[in-house]
């Protein structure tokens, strides 16, 4: 399953920045040599931006990849760490539901009345339930993180202290 997770999210965050790059590239070439831009670029790059962020997010929980403070947890035993690192996965499970349950909720305001993007007439609901559904799947990455006896999920940090 984490293997799964790992190649379904970073395929859809690569191909979305690789098609901004793609993106990019034209828009900025077409103002170059043909003075034309491509229509739209800007709200297409910030659709774009909205997948490559919360495609990642599950990425970064899985492999503790967020910001840190752990200046002090050098001085903590082992066991106080885990109910740490357990408290911190439980508030962000709790977290990261509520917010996807709210996103659902907009993603069906938005459909309902219509909402679409300014230029290119876009619909915005799909993307807020993708966003809802990729900080869904992040709240599962932290129930089962809540399920692994480690003292830390961070890349790099040992078991015990120095």
């Amino acid at each position: 399953m984490k293997r799964l997770l790992t190649t379904l999210c970073g395929v859809l965050a690569a191909v979305a920045l690789f098609a901004i790059m793609l993106l990019t590239l034209v828009d900025v070439g077409g103002r170059k040599f043909l003075s034309q831009s491509v229509p739209g670029s800007l709200e297409v790059t910030e659709l774009l931006m909205v997948v490559v962020i919360f495609a990642a997010l599950p990425l970064v929980s899985l492999r503790g990849e967020h910001v840190v403070f752990d200046s002090l947890d050098s001085m903590l035993p082992p066991l106080v760490r885990r109910v740490q690192q357990a408290l911190v996965d439980l508030f962000c499970l709790a977290a990261l539901a509520g917010i996807a349950w709210l996103m659902w909720v907009k993603a069906g305001n938005m459909a309902e009345y219509g909402d679409v993007t300014s230029q290119l007439r876009l619909p915005l609901g799909p993307f807020v339930y993708v966003m809802s559904v990729l900080c869904g799947v992040t709240a599962f990455v932290h129930a089962l993180l809540l399920l692994t006896p480690a003292t830390h999920h961070h890349r790099g940090v040992d078991e015990e202290p120095a």
